[in-house]
């Protein structure tokens, strides 16, 4: 009896769980919509000139506000959230499952990072908005501006990869651990394009929305394959390294 109450128990927690994320992703969705609607109606230009400006100096708005050490971690954690740097991590991520022996995972992490990079660029096509053009950029740019590539790709990139290898651990500690950190480094990156200059605030909030929609929609997509043995569950590996370490 206590066996199934328990049972009972953790399938309720887990049904919860999703029912949340569902939520979650439809709150971001809404956020992104509303957003995306107040761009092209030119509401979100006052606040965004208003935020972009100070973090400039009154006297030079080519030099940001704060120490030069800010300044070279600022460019730092734009690198970390371009196209190199997430592909290096993702690529470090993918092989690290594929060590672990979970073959499936990794081959599903691979196809959410590229499903997201990908629905990043058909959103900026879409849109089409201009780069800021209140203070000079402190690093190049050649693409549009909304919603932030760098914001959203970070976004799926460390929430997406933190999820998934939050979802493989059984220790709470351990996947509280990894949801925080992917959460920081897509707060840093999104906020150092603005300091930067290159993208105006509401480009960065409509691209951590995306971004945040794409890693809770894989994370629900890995649970249900996770219950149906598409992917492997926490401790769990290949069917056929489980074969083969049960030989003599």
């Amino acid at each position: 009896m206590i066996q199934i109450l328990a049972t009972l128990w953790h399938r309720l927690r887990a049904d919860f769980a999703l029912l949340l994320a569902f939520l979650g992703l439809a709150g971001l969705s809404f956020v992104f919509l509303k957003l995306a609607s107040e761009m092209l109606e030119g509401e979100t230009m006052a606040l965004d000139r208003i935020i972009i400006r100070g973090l400039r100096t009154a006297a030079d708005p080519a030099i940001p506000i704060g120490p030069g050490w800010f300044e070279t971690m600022m460019l730092d954690l734009t690198a970390i959230g371009g196209v190199w740097g997430l592909t290096a991590i993702t690529v470090f991520v993918a092989g690290f499952l594929i060590v672990a022996r979970k073959y499936a995972t990794a081959m599903f992490v691979a196809g959410s990072v590229i499903g997201g990079a990908a629905l990043g660029t058909l959103l900026k096509s879409v849109f089409e908005r201009a780069r800021p053009d209140v203070v000079p950029h402190l690093v190049e740019v050649y693409d549009a501006s909304f919603p932030s590539g760098h914001a959203m790709n970070s976004a799926v990139v460390f929430l997406t990869l933190g999820a998934l290898l939050a979802s493989t651990q059984k220790s709470r500690r351990v996947r509280i651990y990894l949801i925080c950190v992917a959460v920081a480094l897509t707060l840093g990156v999104g906020f150092s394009r603005v300091y930067l200059g290159v993208h105006w605030p509401s480009d960065v909030i409509a691209g951590w929305c995306v971004g945040a929609a794409w890693a809770i929609l894989c994370w629900i997509a890995a649970r249900l394959l996770q219950r149906t043995h598409r992917i492997e569950q926490p401790g769990e590996v290949a069917a056929d390294d489980n074969d083969m370490e049960g030989q003599p």
